[in-house]
């Protein structure tokens, strides 16, 4: 069985600089699994500038900061189209394309990120057409695959990944109908509620919840509830913004493993998710729990 220093679960920022980390202090026996075909994990799909500036002091569009992270581990035991199954103690039972086999390490780390809650865990009613999304599967459709995917959606949340969504759109020409969020103000930050007006043309309604999405094929309306009252709003997809859950079911066996990045805690900036992953990696390197 092949034995590592440290294991790193996950190659997007937290994960790559922990790995850069590592090697500056002389750690060489250290791997990076990622299950997508090509590290960099979420920026790799968000073509809008906005990245760099806390690690490299640059503005970059997402896949530049991505690439630019790939760049700077060349060298580097990262391993693409690796998934981890399970972790059972020091070992790591993980599946490429060869089969599974399983793996040692003395230190595990895991950078595993997080994800948007998709439909069914909100309970949303109605028919299931095509057209309703997560933010970064709209992104993927248009960073990755230069698809569009509708041309009037209405965004559901107001995080900070909400108007990533908003910049995706306007890369495609894609005019969203509305933003909505259950709460009494959205979740951004002052000015983000005007900015999506202003900026981009987009109404924000609080108070406002999404009851059911309806349409046979393509989403053809959405219904929604706000004071009590509902009402049709004709639109032609949905786009699922926020509600992170951290990717950490692989902490079940293994609940002493390092974390880095959004896999735990508040979500972060991937500029932020960066700078963890390099206090990971030097905590690790001092032999800190």
């Amino acid at each position: 069985m092949e034995r590592r220093d440290v294991v790193i679960v996950g190659g997007g920022p937290a994960g790559l600089s922990a790995a850069l980390r590592l090697s500056q202090l002389g750690i060489g026996s250290v791997s990076v699994l990622e299950r997508e075909p090509s590290a960099g994990g979420i920026p790799r799909h968000c073509g809008h500038l906005g990245f760099g500036w806390q690690s490299h002091r640059r503005i970059w569009t997402g896949p530049q900061f991505a690439a630019r992270l790939r760049h700077d581990v060349e060298g580097l035991d990262v391993r693409t189209a690796h998934t981890v199954l399970g972790i059972d103690g020091d070992r790591l039972k993980v599946q490429n394309t060869d089969g599974v086999f399983e793996l040692a390490a003395a230190r595990i780390l895991l950078a595993t990120g997080t994800r948007e809650t998709p439909r069914a865990p909100r309970f949303v009613g109605g028919t299931r057409p095509t057209g309703v999304m997560t933010t970064g599967a709209l992104q993927a459709h248009v960073y990755l695959h230069h698809h569009k995917p509708f041309s009037r959606p209405v965004i559901i949340g107001s995080e900070w990944v909400a108007f990533s969504a908003l910049l995706t759109c306007r890369h495609m020409g894609i005019r969203p109908v509305m933003m909505i969020e259950a709460r009494d103000r959205i979740s951004a930050p002052w000015p983000g509620g005007l900015a999506a007006g202003l900026l981009f043309g987009v109404r924000v309604r609080t108070r406002t919840r999404l009851v059911a999405i309806s349409g046979r094929d393509q989403v053809d309306a959405v219904e929604l509830e706000c004071d009590g009252r509902t009402e049709c709003i004709s639109c032609d997809g949905v786009i699922l913004s926020g509600e992170f859950v951290p990717e950490a079911s692989l902490l079940a066996n293994r609940p002493d493993a390092m974390l880095a990045g959004n896999v735990h805690g508040a979500v972060k900036t991937s500029g932020l998710c960066w700078r963890e992953g390099r206090e990971a990696a030097e905590r690790i390197a001092r032999g800190e729990a």
